[in-house]
């Protein structure tokens, strides 16, 4: 079934819905053109299919391309994201040139004639470079760039500076060496789509029963690409410790975002660790609807990440009325409200991590309140009839 901008007035007012609507109207005539580096897997991607096909609903011409790599060119980005986020990387002239000459083969086979162009992430970066700039460019950047390796982000800086205009998902993140001339536009959900709209409570137990998970039984799950950054390894020694106290089960859902190389590698690691382990379930690549059953049924979801962007499966999970166990860092902290709708804690104290997971899936009072909390906090900052306005605010700016 198509979305329908007009589908949203059950969780935002018709007044909104107008207003976005008349926005819409004032960028009729434009063109406007995404381009990230993968149709599927992780975030990014799934955010882009929700927003173009809402924004074209409401007559906005969006187009979205992805700029498709070799298993080269995506592992030296993987090197680039991990360094941003402060990890070390060796920095040769073969590196930049497999990344630069991507970029350069994209722009030689793509036009893009469109009146503004919207660049997400590092991967795609040096696209400015290789294109006779006639329309405004903006750099969209879902990462943490507050410590980076210094080497690194000053090589990319050099694309980034090109740019009219940065986005990022907080004050915190936005890059070194930039003016002060930057958006912030925090990321969303979409309520109506596969994984976060209601689903029966028999749909919910088929849907575990068929990957082997008892929904009879206390569930705790992390949603999550199988990423070092996410801690996956980090969730089983968690859970390690829980099941000393408490009978329950861990549930592991991840994919295999298809720009990211390590992630068969981290996952494989996690089924070595996991082997051996009681009532764990791995599920990779999981569909939609088993990702909402899961999120459903959990008593509680952790979200254990190392460094985190944003982590919009923190959202996923408020929105159905699961409170969140979450590092406190990156984005996650703007979610969750200790103690409100879940507990922020060290990622890498393994004890307070176990302990708080307990506090919440021991008290079913208590998931209740934090369970209506985490929802009402989502309905007014997360759902995507915020984000599509954030959008079209700045697009207006630059165009109309």
């Amino acid at each position: 079934m198509k979305k329908r901008l007009v589908d949203y007035r059950e969780f935002v007012d018709e007044s909104k819905i107008a207003e976005i609507y008349r926005k819409g109207s004032k960028l009729s005539k434009y063109h406007i053109l995404h381009i990230n580096t993968t149709y599927y897997g992780g975030g990014v991607a799934e955010i882009l299919r929700n927003l173009t096909v809402l924004l074209n609903e409401i007559g906005v011409d969006v187009g979205w391309r992805p700029m498709i790599g070799s298993y080269d060119y995506f592992g030296v980005t993987k090197e680039f994201h991990n360094a941003l986020q402060g990890d070390e990387m060796d920095l040769t002239e073969v590196k930049k040139n497999i990344y630069e000459d991507r970029s350069e083969e994209f722009a030689s086979i793509t036009h893009v004639n469109h009146d503004l162009i919207v660049i997400h992430d590092p991967q795609p970066l040096p696209l400015i470079k290789f294109y006779s700039k006639h329309q405004p460019w903006i750099w969209r950047c879902h990462i943490d760039l507050s410590n980076p390796n210094e080497e690194v982000w000053d090589y990319l800086k050099s694309f980034a500076l090109a740019y009219d205009q940065s986005v990022y998902q907080m004050d915190e993140f936005a890059a070194r060496g930039f003016s002060s001339d930057y958006e912030i536009i925090q990321p969303s959900i979409d309520p109506r789509s596969m994984k976060n709209s209601d689903i029966a409570e028999d749909q919910i137990e088929d849907s575990l029963q068929r990957v082997g998970i008892d929904p009879s039984r206390p569930i705790i799950s992390q949603v999550s690409r199988f990423d070092k950054w996410k801690d996956p390894v980090g969730v089983l020694e968690v859970y390690k410790r829980i099941r000393e106290e408490m009978d329950c089960q861990l549930v592991l859902v991840g994919s295999m975002a298809t720009d990211d190389p390590e992630g068969q590698k981290v996952f494989e690691e996690v089924r070595r660790e996991a082997n051996g382990m009681e009532d764990v379930t791995l599920a990779v690549d999981a569909h939609d609807v088993l990702v909402n059953a899961v999120q459903r049924k959990s008593g509680v979801v952790i979200q254990k990440s190392l460094k985190e962007g944003f982590g919009l499966t923190v959202s996923e999970a408020l929105w159905k009325e699961t409170p969140v166990v979450g590092s406190d860092i990156g984005g996650i902290p703007s979610q969750i409200i200790d103690g409100e709708n879940g507990y922020l804690v060290d990622p890498k104290d393994f004890d307070e991590v176990a302990k708080r997971v307990m506090d919440v899936l021991s008290d079913e009072s208590l998931q209740d309140e934090m369970g209506r909390n985490g929802r009402e906090r989502v309905r007014k900052k997360f759902l995507i009839t915020r984000h599509l306005e954030d959008w079209l605010d700045l697009w207006i700016d630059f165009l109309a």
